[in-house]
Formats: structure tokens, sequence, C-alpha cells
């Protein structure tokens, strides 16, 4: 066993050697030089080998001076020895002295071997790591981040939260920017995460702590929503992704009333139907009294339903719709029919009906017998009645015929008459004294 370690370590060694005769290690022509410069290259590597970082930096630092096209290897392993010296020390000073030097080996490697694509996410997580308190520094990071991207298209997405931070922290420091541009970063970002999912790869929390961050601005507000996203949504309507923020933002930020909501609502509908986005949508349509577009969505609302009381509801707002265009009898069907669906609505429906009864006269009267015209009065009683409702009740009676008017007419109080109309019931006649 021994000689076989011994063997390995030979082989080791003799490996090194060839590594460092190949292409792409440049010696100085001067032989005292080349003879320094191997003597502070095997020093720093042994020093590092050993972790003692600190001590690595002193031979490596006269390589990277006097020899800074030596061989990429010095940037490679300098990268590693400046932060290994960074976490050493305790002097705030010198911990930042060997951080910037980590930052400077990544610049001048770049100016020399032009492969920043390889290698410039970890320069920017070593700036984020190092300068994300730093108003000034972070920049610089930022900058590598934005490198990164323009370079390879995008950014390991385990780096989004951290190139996210960033942003937040500049933004809160300096104010950098605009609530459109910080809105165009996170998209982007969430385009990247969206790209990593479609993978398989769970970006939970990467996502998560993008909103987080988000939230933390103070950005979103029903005016943002509205003029800033909502805006955004009408030049593109068909970005789904941008409709699923706003949504969100809306419910959590309580922001119903905007038409950037309705938008979002409706392209969620689209893509995925349902009878609470039909029933919220056909609630917003209402308010903005637009009856034909709200009865289309409750018809969708009642073929979504997934419950007789879901199917209830949707007739129920049927039948007020019908009633406020003066469809009075596809009222009423449907009226009876949220009761018949669930019968905790019979009260309101009774008032419903009741109440359309009693708006009635002026279409209903014929001129030609008080007891006739008013005999819908009494229609309206027994649906109050049967509403529970004493104060219809009240109001209906109070518009009764009176007994000399059904004296005069050879009627009398317990015969039956038909209202006629619309209504069509046959009802017992009463009088209001």
């Amino acid at each position: 066993m021994k000689l076989k370690a011994t063997l390995l370590a030979l082989s080791a060694v003799l490996l090194a050697g060839m590594v460092q005769a190949q292409d792409g290690w440049n010696w100085p022509a001067d032989p005292a030089q080349e003879a320094k410069a191997r003597e502070l290259n095997a020093a720093y590597t042994d020093y590092m080998k050993s972790e003692q970082f600190v001590d690595a930096t002193h031979p490596l630092n006269w390589l990277l001076v006097n020899v800074p096209e030596l061989n990429e290897s010095i940037y490679i392993n300098g990268v590693n020895i400046y932060k290994g010296a960074a976490d050493e020390v305790t002097d705030a000073a010198k911990k930042g002295v060997y951080q910037d030097s980590v930052i400077a080996i990544y610049e001048k490697r770049g100016e020399l071997f032009n492969n920043e694509s390889n290698w410039i996410e970890n320069k920017a997580y070593y700036g984020y790591q190092f300068y994300k308190s730093d108003k000034d520094k972070l920049k610089g990071a930022i900058a590598d981040f934005e490198k990164a991207m323009e370079l390879n298209g995008t950014i390991n997405y385990q780096l989004t939260a951290a190139y996210f931070d960033l942003i937040y922290r500049n933004y809160a420091y300096n104010k950098a920017y605009t609530g459109e541009e910080i809105l165009a970063i996170h998209d982007n970002i969430q385009a990247m995460l969206d790209a990593e999912a479609a993978k398989g790869t769970d970006v939970t929390n990467q996502k998560g702590t993008l909103e987080q961050l988000m939230v933390a601005m103070e950005l979103i507000d029903c005016d943002f929503i509205e003029n800033t996203m909502g805006a955004k949504l009408k030049a593109d309507p068909t970005n789904e992704v941008l409709a699923d923020q706003i949504f969100k933002y809306s419910v959590q930020y309580k922001c119903f009333s905007s038409s950037a909501f309705l938008q979002a609502l409706e392209i969620k509908h689209a893509k995925e139907p349902s009878f609470s986005t039909s029933q919220v949508i056909a609630m917003r349509y209402m308010q903005e009294d637009q009856s034909e577009k709200a009865e289309d969505m409750w018809n969708q609302a009642f073929t979504l339903a997934e419950n007789p009381t879901q199917k209830s509801d949707a007739k129920m707002e049927l039948a007020k719709i019908y009633a406020k265009q003066g469809k009075k009898s596809a009222a009423r069907a449907a009226a009876k029919e949220a009761a018949e669906l669930d019968n905790t609505k019979t009260s309101d429906v009774y008032s419903l009906i009741g109440g359309m009864y009693m708006n009635s006269f002026n279409d209903c009267k014929g001129g030609e017998s008080r007891a006739k015209d008013y005999s819908i009065y009494i229609a309206a009683y027994n649906a109050y009645q049967r509403a529970g409702d004493s104060q219809g009740m009240a109001n209906a009676r109070a518009r009764f015929p009176s007994r000399e008017e059904l004296f005069t007419e050879g009627l009398q109080v317990g015969g039956t008459i038909n209202t006629g109309c619309w209504i069509g019931e046959t009802v017992t006649l009463a009088t209001r004294d």
C-alpha cells in the first residue's frame, strides 16, 4: 500500500509537470525570472492546497503583477485564494481588500482571455456576497448579472433571487428604477424560472423570494396595478403571465374595481373557465351596466356550477338581470328555478317576484275594471306572504281595491279574478278596508 501511494504521488507530480509544460504556460524568457515564477507558482499552490490562503496571496500577487499572462490557472485559483483569505481574516479593512481582489482578478482574466461567458455568473454572485450592503458597489454586481444575461441569454435559476435582491436593494438605497423598470426585470426573471420549471425543476423557493421582494418594495397598489400593469396588459392582451400577476396582486391588495383586474380575470377565465371566475366577471359587468354581457356570463356560470347552490345563485342573478331588462316573465321563471334548486332562497325569490308585481301596474292596467287592475297587488301580497316579508305585505295591501269598488262591479270579497297581463294569476279578492 505504501508503494502504491508513493507511485500515485509520483504520478501526480509528473502530471503537474506535464500540465505546466503544455501550451498555455508563458514562462518568462529571462532564466532568473522563469526560475522565480516557477518557484512562486509552486509556493502559492502548496499554500492553497493546505488552505493557508493569506500566505498564498503573497507569491500569487507577484505572479499576477509580474507575469500576468503566465497561465489562466493563476486567475482560476486566485479567486479561491483571495476569497479564502477574505473569509480567514477578521479585520474589516483587510477583508475588503481581499474581496476587491477577487473582483479584480475576474476583470483581469476577462481582459486577457476573453471568455467571460464561462465565469461571469460566478463573478456576479461574489459581487452579491461582498457588496449587497454597499449602496455604491452593489451596482457592479448588478452589471455583472446583466452581462451574464447578455452573454448567455439567462442566468442560473439558483442565482435569480440574489439578482433580484440586488435590484431591491438598489431601489431601496438609490431609488434606481421606476416601477415599470422593476416590473420588466421581475417579468424577465419570472420567464427564466418558468423556463426552468418546464424542465421539471422545482423553482418554488426562487419564485417565493421574488414575490416577497416585490411586495417589500411597496411599489404595488391599486394605482400601480391599474395604470402600470394594466396598461401593459392592454398593449399585450395575450400575456397570460402578466394577467396572472394582475389577478394575484388585485386579490392580494383588494383592487377589484379596476379595469385591469377585469381584463386579467377575463383572460384567466378564457383559459381556465370556472364558476368562480364567471361569477366575479358577471358581477363586474353588472356594476358597469353591461347587462347583456352579465347575462351571458351568468349563463356560463350556471353550466360551470359544481353544485345546486351555485346553480341557484346563477339563476337568481339571471332573474335580477331579466327584471332589470324588463323581461319579467323570464325573471320570474329564473327566480322560481333558483328556489327549486336551493329552498333557502325562497324568501329572496318571492320578495323579488312581489316587487315585480308591484311595479307592473302601469304596464298591466286596462282601465276597464279597477278590481282587475288592482288585483295585481293581491298577487304581490301573496308573493310577499310566501317570502315572509311583512313590510311588502303591508305595502301591497294598501293598494288593494276597496269594498265599494268591488260592489260597484258586482264583485265580492272571497271571489276570484285573474290578473291577466304577464302575471296571469288567479287571486282571491280582498279589500284594503
